[in-house]
């Protein structure tokens, strides 16, 4: 079951890593266009497009990284005060009755639209450049079957915590500041801690 999940949750970092490019794509074209456009002069016609689209593709592509990671935003005011075993009983129902319909939701429709974009080669209309759209639109059902992926895991981990009463540790990835202090802090005082039982 770890060997599973561990894979998936793979997946997902694999993914938002990936997609985590369009940061620095995104940084230069904004870069170019205000470069372009307020010291030359000479506005792109494509640059406001391209810039929607590479927003819209993190954004969509970074969810099932988000969740691997346990990042997305959560109301624990209550959920926190919960033994291990009733998060997960509490994570897992919210799951079958919220997040995989939701999931599912974004996986058809997000086919139909992007079917219908590649029927009709859909160009964007925001600009006189034109910009094909159907690659962008593919990553709708994309994002939606990634999510659903993602969350078979999330209940598999619900179920192993239902079970153990112990959370799965998660796959490591880039942490926030504030987090790599704490964990730079607790080692530090775990060091003194040893060094003062030594010398004891």
């Amino acid at each position: 079951m770890k060997n599973f999940i561990y894979t998936i949750e793979g997946l997902s970092l694999w993914t938002g890593r990936a997609f985590g490019w369009c940061i620095m794509i995104l940084t230069f074209s904004v870069s170019y266009e205000v470069f372009v456009r307020y010291v030359l002069n000479a506005p792109t016609v494509w640059a406001f497009d391209m810039m929607v689209q590479m927003y819209g593709a993190l954004f969509l592509m970074a969810g099932p990284y988000a969740l691997a990671q346990d990042s997305h935003v959560r109301g624990d005011v209550l959920y926190r005060l919960f033994s291990v075993r009733w998060q997960a009983r509490v994570d897992f129902t919210l799951y079958l009755l919220f997040f995989f319909p939701g999931m599912l939701a974004l996986f058809w429709y997000g086919w139909e639209i992007a079917a219908d974009s590649w029927r009709y080669q859909e160009v964007s209309w925001n600009s006189p450049a034109r910009i094909q759209v159907y690659f962008f639109k593919s990553l709708i059902p994309l994002a939606g079957f990634l999510l659903m992926l993602q969350g078979v895991a999330e209940l598999m981990r619900c179920w192993h915590a239902i079970k153990s009463g112990e959370w799965m540790e998660r796959l490591d990835d880039v942490k926030e500041t504030e987090d790599m202090l704490m964990d730079i802090q607790a080692h530090d005082l775990e060091e003194q801690a040893r060094h003062d039982a030594g010398k004891n």
